[in-house]
């Protein structure tokens, strides 16, 4: 019966206009989705690591009820997927391919009754990962907010950031922020199209997670970006600069030789497996050797270093992690559960220096409970996303333009016998008010479900309002919204750490 129920034929909705063309989607539970909508041309031949293109306009109605093709991810041939607890793919979801300039929209109706527009960018660093991912499933966040949802997929790894300026002159010189332009690009959707979808194009949040955050953290710094959106949420990804023009460059020259060609023409005859394959055999973790490049042009400065960038400093933020962001990325590490003092010596010496002793110690007294595979876990997360975090926030108020909120996840989830603790993108399905798309996830009973009313709420209601519900941040009083089955404002969470790892 649920097969039958899959092949069933879906109700369509009526055509509607966009600045490409006309297209049809399907109604699903009170909502008109629109899954798999082309806003830029295939980026293939020597059209690969180019700005995006417009697509080819369209006079016949296009049937958008599918999801488009993700981005190729980092090392792979067309049509493997890398998933991850964090980031597994919709049941429906097509093969990977370099043609992956696609969006999808939720809303409760075609009627332009301009409602808050939220736009969620992927995580996955700038390598893997796609708009969808099962648990960003925009309909419930539309059902329950009266908001229109947009997920979205971009170029990513060697396809979306090789910096080929140097190597090839002018005619590439954005090749190095293309996946960032291919975002542009969508919001340009937005800003044009999305009035026809219900939504208002003159109230765009933009949310992301992880590499999603730090996408969020570029765009407030890139002129281009400048008025596309008007609130922003930052989730465990917290981007304080892009990558330097000559590091860029030299992970190019490298690429080229590995591949053994030497003119564009060259390069756009390969196959994307064999660059694919290739753009991981140098140097370096494959996860940073592609990203973003502070061009000086798309993007002309680190978003967040030394201080805020002073282009969207009228744009409300909210920023946060979660408490035990690292596990995710230990936890299939050999030694996870047996990690010892030497290791949390050696990890702390990393991070604090001289002043390593006294993090253990502050990390103790915080987690009184944890054991030295959980100390040492902190230690990354603490030094990492949460502390990045603090300063994002520290110098996006210190702008006093527009509020920064602050908030901190420290419910665990109880899967995996509960050694994830509250681990890296565990707040997506809370915050997509998708737990039945998770249970894998977050566990069975009603917890989870308590925290995605709280969390969706608070990231509807800054949407709407540009306020989740609680006082911002600044550097005097520091609010913090503690996350849990009994949430709170905490002042200073986390205070002993902070001053020892930023003075």
């Amino acid at each position: 019966m649920a097969d039958d129920l899959a092949l069933a034929p879906r109700a369509l909705t009526d055509a509607v206009g966009t600045s490409n063309g006309p297209v049809r989607g399907y109604r699903e539970d009170g909502l008109s989705v629109f899954k798999g909508v082309r806003y830029g041309a295939p980026p293939t031949g020597l059209a690969r690591f180019k700005p995006p293109a417009r697509p080819a306009p369209w006079s016949e109605p296009l049937e958008t009820t599918q999801y488009g093709a993700p981005a190729i991810q980092s090392g792979l041939a067309p049509g493997e997927r890398r998933t991850s607890p964090g980031d597994p793919p919709a049941p429906d979801e097509p093969a990977s391919s370099e043609d992956c300039l696609f969006l999808n929209v939720w809303t409760p109706g075609l009627d332009r009754a301009r409602r808050p527009v939220m736009v969620w960018l992927h995580g996955g660093g700038f390598a893997n990962g796609s708009g969808g991912a099962a648990m960003y499933d925009g309909g419930a966040l539309a059902r329950k907010g009266d908001v229109v949802t947009v997920t979205v997929n971009h170029r990513l790894n060697v396809f979306g950031y090789l910096h080929l300026g140097e190597a090839f002159g002018p005619e590439y010189a954005k090749s190095g922020v293309a996946g960032m332009i291919d975002i542009v690009q969508a919001l340009e959707w937005v800003r044009d199209n999305i009035e026809a979808f219900g939504g208002d194009p003159g109230d765009v949040t933009i949310f992301g997670e992880s590499g999603g955050g730090w996408k969020v953290s570029l765009l407030l710094a890139m002129p281009s970006a400048r008025g596309l959106f008007h609130k922003a949420i930052i989730q465990s990804g917290p981007g304080l600069t892009a990558k330097p023009k000559a590091d860029a460059a030299e992970v190019a020259r490298q690429l080229l030789a590995e591949l053994g060609v030497s003119t564009p023409e060259a390069l756009a005859a390969l196959s994307t497996e064999t660059i694919s394959h290739a753009s991981v055999k140098l140097p370096g973790e494959a996860m940073r050797l592609y990203t973003p490049v502070r061009d000086g042009e798309v993007i002309p400065r680190d978003p967040f270093e030394p201080d805020a960038s002073p282009l969207n400093a009228d744009v409300p933020l909210l920023i946060g992690t979660n408490k035990d962001e690292n596990t995710l990325f230990l936890f299939s590490h050999p030694r996870f559960g047996a990690f010892t003092e030497d290791d949390i010596a050696k990890q702390a010496k990393g991070v604090a220096g001289e002043r390593a002793d006294e993090l253990v110690a502050a990390l103790r007294r915080a987690y009184p409970d944890y054991s030295e595979t959980h100390i040492y876990s902190a230690i990354g997360t603490v030094s990492g996303m949460w502390g990045n975090s603090v300063k994002l926030a520290e110098r996006k108020a210190a702008q006093g333009a527009a509020p920064v909120f602050m908030y901190l996840l420290t419910w665990e989830t109880p899967v995996a016998k509960g050694r994830l603790r509250s681990p890296h993108a565990i707040e997506i399905p809370l915050v997509f008010d998708n737990v039945e798309k998770a249970r894998n996830f977050v566990g069975r009973g009603d917890e989870p479900q308590r925290l995605a009313d709280q969390m969706s709420s608070a990231w509807l209601a800054f949407a709407r309002t540009g306020d989740p519900g609680w006082p911002a941040y600044d550097a005097r009083g520091r609010a913090t919204k503690i996350f849990d089955l009994e949430s709170r404002v905490e002042r200073d969470p986390l205070s002993e750490i902070r001053k020892v790892l930023h003075g």
